[in-house]
């Protein structure tokens, strides 16, 4: 009777001990990085003398049954040159927690990538750039084209990309990898003001 229960409790003990290492996705070698949660998303950006200010806000997450609030200030000029930067913050914390200060300082394992459909301008990095000399992309530079028109503005954020991948520093998503931590679309309108 005694080496049942010893044998039961030792059971007991493996499994109590397997069971809070379960949790450990790193191997068991060091702590956990868990996702950030971005809640709102904002661009800003200067050029030709004005302001622009693109906006993204889901307080109730990704997962929430509410939509993105998405809002654009105003229209974007042909053949202008915008400077562009980023701002990401937890609105859901309390006090709202900037995640932008979380991305530069983890830049190796953060790529921002821009795309405007229609071939309506095209963007560049700017600085900073992580440890290895990377494109991280909380600034930019958005280039419109000479002509007036629609279509759509795109910002998506990847957790870990190959940033060595084919084309990933110049800012081809199709090579990247990595987890998608945010995307938005905004609408724009490009038109002689």
């Amino acid at each position: 009777m005694k080496t049942i229960k010893f044998l039961s409790l030792s059971l007991i003990a493996t499994l109590f001990f397997a069971s809070c290492n379960s949790d450990d996705s790193s191997g068991g070698s060091g702590p956990v990085n868990e996702e950030e949660v971005i809640t709102t998303l904002k661009a800003t950006l200067n050029g030709g003398g004005q302001t622009i200010t693109l906006t993204s806000r889901d307080l109730d997450g990704a997962e929430g049954p509410n939509a993105p609030i998405v809002t654009v200030s105003g229209n974007f000029a042909p053949s202008t040159t915008y400077n562009g930067s980023l701002d990401l913050l937890n609105e859901a914390a309390t006090p709202a927690e900037s995640i932008t200060a979380e991305i530069l300082e983890e830049a190796h394992d953060h790529q921002f990538f821009f795309n405007v459909s229609n071939d309506l301008g095209s963007f560049a990095y700017a600085s900073p750039n992580d440890e290895n000399g990377h494109p991280v992309g909380l600034n930019f530079t958005f280039t419109t084209g000479a002509t007036s028109g629609t279509g759509n503005f795109t910002i998506t954020l990847r957790h870990q990309p190959n940033k060595t991948g084919e084309g990933v520093s110049s800012g081809n998503i199709t090579n990247a990898g990595g987890e998608t931590d945010i995307q938005v679309t905004f609408p724009i309108v490009i038109a002689v003001q």
